[in-house]
């Protein structure tokens, strides 16, 4: 078709070349799915009627570290958007610089925080400067991928629900430049949930509105301050997330499309958020903020309660919206693309351990220094701190008596004196007593950075590890040791080469790293890890990282996609805290433990 109008937003309907458009999207990110399945997805995506591509873009991940930028493989997101151009998809899309999206920090990099000055999502120079920094390098990539250029990109979202967040009143205005002064031609749209309604836009943008409840008077707001112009609900929620120690959220299925048909019904476009979820793999999952100085990490399944399940199946969800989103086509719906197989392999029996403590020759120089230095202030990965995992800190101690974090603990520290554990330190627990012993003793402190808040007014307070001063007895520990656990591929791979393993005859001490093969015979099927008798850590396989388990709950297994297996003998690597159960079980169906309806 002749590219000369794109979308326009000028009268009730969006109009594409002229033409009435009704937007029927749904939200898959890039980052949650391995690439090897992107297509499956974006094709059974298609099969339920949608014809538009939503998809948020992780600064975090593009830019690990300052200045260094990575948009390959899995992060390849011209692949992305060539892919769904040549399914028949459009696209909309979000590229922050902050997203949300129950991922880590709300996708901005922690290099960020640095500089104690940082005020994230605002017009200071320090963050502008980053901002534009990226967006230099993320926006020459798709310009070209723009409707109007022959692309499938229909229109770009200006930030993210700043309407919520909205502490600097030139913020927005920054954000809409930074795009158009690099190209960007295609109609642009703000989105705000119910509480940043009418707080959050840029003249210029078209507004848009995100929820799961329809409320009329949100609706009516849309009209009032856009008489005449297209409503869009830019993220229906079709689900929920979940924290660890939480339950499962589910939103039944028949009050879900019950809603979005009376959307549909008022002659709105909608964005169905999540049609997919995926997977928080590796260390990326979000945090809640509950109010200082609780924060609930999310969990490592993104499955989201959405149409497609975490593994791409199928739901009651999908079928209800195929049914009422083919109301809306003229042509019969493309057929339903076959399921991946899976399979419930034998047990991977651990045959092999090393100690955390063994463990420390394979990561960075460790750091001394005479006060705790938080993870982003470390001197590392070129000077742009430690993002994610663990750190350990050290120190020497004389006495015992009362071990005091004054809430100095992000988010969750092991304790241990001697390499042998004592307690834990975290949001709710600020202090216990310390066992009494001779001479000097070394106290170690296994810092867990959870996960840092995604959304809410503490995003400049997710600075992790130790963010100040611990007290024994009341006197200030000084003079530490400090190493960093990111547990990197380059890491795990040093680890996994390593002769210092010991065999399991040998008894393991905690924590530590512990070592099993999954066999796989003919081609790799899709499976679901069960860690029963585990408590709490983090699984690597073939070394990539799965994400986090923890025996709280509400999520019980861990999703392993085929594509990431291989025939023959698979390395499995996990760090466990506290206790192993010497074996890895596998089953075909997902356990997300106890059910909650949304409120």
């Amino acid at each position: 078709m002749d590219r000369v109008e794109g979308l326009r937003a000028l009268s009730p309907q969006f109009t594409l070349e002229k033409k009435p458009l009704r937007i029927l999207g749904g939200s898959i990110h890039y980052f949650r799915v391995p690439r090897a399945y992107w297509e499956d997805r974006l094709l059974k995506m298609k099969a339920c009627g949608v014809n538009t591509l939503t998809t948020y873009v992780p600064w975090n991940l593009h830019e690990p570290e300052r200045g260094v930028f990575n948009f390959e493989g899995d992060l390849d997101i011209e692949a992305y958007l060539h892919l769904a151009a040549n399914l028949g998809l459009w696209v909309i899309l979000r590229p922050g610089p902050y997203i949300c999206a129950e991922w880590e920090l709300g996708g901005l990099p922690s290099w960020l925080l640095r500089d104690e000055k940082m005020k994230l999502r605002t017009t200071y120079l320090g963050f502008t400067d980053a901002v534009n920094s990226f967006f230099d390098r993320l926006l020459k990539k798709v310009v070209p991928l723009q409707y109007t250029m022959g692309g499938p990109i229909i229109a770009f979202q200006v930030e993210n629900e700043y309407g919520a967040y909205a502490t600097d009143e030139q913020y927005m205005l920054f954000t809409k430049e930074a795009l158009l002064s690099r190209g960007i031609t295609e109609l642009l749209v703000t989105s705000d949930g119910r509480d940043g309604q009418g707080r959050g836009g840029v003249k210029g943008a078209l507004e848009t509105i995100n929820f799961q409840k329809l409320h009329p008077e949100h609706v009516k707001f849309l009209d009032e301050i856009q008489p005449e112009r297209p409503k869009m609900v830019m993220e229906y929620w079709s689900g929920w997330f979940d924290t660890w120690e939480g339950l499962h959220h589910v939103f039944p299925a028949e009050q879900m499309t019950g809603v979005v048909e009376e959307i549909l019904k008022m002659d709105m476009s909608i964005n169905i958020y999540m049609f997919h979820g995926g997977t928080n793999f590796g260390f990326l999952n979000g945090g809640v903020d509950f109010g200082r100085p609780v924060a609930k990490p999310i969990i490592t399944s993104y499955d989201y309660d959405a149409p497609l399940s975490e593994a791409g199946d199928y739901t009651t969800k999908y079928h209800l919206l195929r049914n009422l989103f083919s109301r809306y086509h003229t042509e019969p719906l493309p057929e339903l693309p076959s399921l991946q197989e899976r399979k419930a392999y034998q047990p991977a029996v651990i045959h092999k351990h090393l100690s955390l403590w063994d463990s420390l020759q394979f990561t960075d120089k460790p750091f001394k220094s005479e006060k705790p230095v938080n993870m982003e202030n470390l001197p590392l990965n070129n000077n742009n701190g430690q993002s994610y995992g663990y750190t350990l800190y050290e120190t020497t101690i004389t006495a015992g008596g009362v071990l005091n974090s004054q809430n100095n603990v992000r988010d969750r520290a092991l304790v241990f004196v001697d390499k042998q554990f004592v307690g834990v330190l975290d949001f709710k627990t600020h202090e216990f007593a310390l066992p009494d012993g001779e001479g000097k003793r070394t106290l170690g402190l296994l810092v867990e950075n959870s996960g840092r808040v995604n959304y809410g007014k503490v995003l400049d307070e997710q600075r992790k590890g130790l963010v100040g001063d611990i007290l024994l007895n009341k006197h200030t520990l000084r003079d530490f040791i400090i190493h960093s656990l990111e547990m990197k591929p380059d890491f795990v791979n040093r680890l996994e080469s390593s002769g210092h393993w010991m065999s399991m005859r040998h008894q393991p001490s905690f924590p530590g790293f512990f070592q099993a093969k999954l066999h796989v015979d003919g081609s790799p099927k899709d499976t679901f890890m069960k860690l029963d008798g585990w408590t709490k850590g983090v699984v690597f396989i073939n070394g990539k990282n799965l994400g986090r388990y923890w025996t709280v709950g509400p999520q019980q297994t861990l999703y392993v996609p085929a594509p990431w297996l291989h025939r023959g003998d698979n390395q499995v690597i996990v760090f466990e805290e506290q206790k192993t159960d010497g074996k890895i079980q596998f089953t075909t169906s997902p356990d997300y433990g106890m059910t909650v309806d949304v409120q």
